[in-house]
């Protein structure tokens, strides 16, 4: 975790980011097992994520989330 020193407050903040998106997809995959609960996971954190894209005013990240939405449906559909 940290080198033998305390973590900086973005280190903090990055670690505490991390804890949370891994509760959130041990929760969902409890809930709706293995395969449902990665990809509800993969959604609730691109959701947060994207959010904070937003936020942030970057689009890139928004513009790729869409595309690999688009790419998932297009293989999966039809």
């Amino acid at each position: 975790m940290s080198a033998g020193r305390p973590l900086t407050k973005a280190e903090r903040k990055k670690f505490n980011r991390a804890e949370h998106e891994r509760k959130i997809k041990q929760d969902l995959i409890a809930q709706h097992g293995k395969e449902l609960g990665t990809f509800y996971a993969w959604l609730r954190i691109v959701n947060i994520r994207g959010t904070q894209a937003y936020r942030d005013g970057d689009a890139a990240f928004i513009r790729d989330v869409a595309l690999a939405l688009q790419n998932v449906s297009s293989r999966h559909s039809g």
